[in-house]
């Protein structure tokens, strides 16, 4: 599914350059943090201090996504421990109320969708990613939610959410009403 992959891929540039999502799959934190710069991401509702990685801003055009669109994800951050094979990203997708995706992937080979392998040393990360979002996504709303973790499986490298609405026109909300 295309759409899973320009997740995949998004979260992947969050995450090389500064973050991930997850950890309680059902419930996306009502206090998050909004993540600097223009996306929808947020952090998760957990201790962020002992996180690997720390985004200093993640901007995506448009924002928010729009569907049979071109999305350019800008990300930056710092990463202060190297990351290593064996780090991975649980993700949660859903739509609505449905979960559509909830998987553990391998972070080293997600990270190849933005240019960058394992191990990813210390130092400030800098990550400019071009993704298509198909057109055929159906519109409504999308939770996605990861939470992305140290070989070790217990080192945060950090943890993302967000929430984006695909579609309906201004008159489809009027039918609807």
């Amino acid at each position: 599914m295309r759409f899973s992959t320009a997740c995949v891929a998004a979260l992947s540039a969050s995450v090389a350059s500064a973050g991930s999502w997850f950890s309680s799959q059902d419930a996306v934190a009502k206090d998050a943090q909004k993540v600097p710069g223009e996306s929808p991401l947020e952090f998760c509702d957990t201790d962020h201090s002992n996180d690997i990685i720390k985004i200093e801003s993640v901007d995506l055009s448009p924002n928010p996504p729009e569907t049979g669109s071109e999305l350019v994800i800008e990300a930056t951050g710092t990463v202060y421990e190297t990351i290593t094979e064996g780090a991975t990203v649980n993700l949660v997708v859903k739509y609505g109320l449905i979960r559509l995706i909830s998987t553990t992937a391998d972070l080293c080979e997600q990270i190849e969708n933005v240019d960058l392998k394992c191990p990813i040393e210390k130092g400030v990360l800098s990550i400019t990613k071009s993704v298509e979002i198909p057109k055929e996504v159906p519109p409504g709303t999308y939770n996605v939610y990861a939470e992305v973790v140290n070989a070790d499986g217990k080192t945060p490298i950090t943890c993302l959410q967000a929430t984006v609405k695909f579609g309906g026109s201004k008159s489809d909300l009027s039918i609807e009403l």
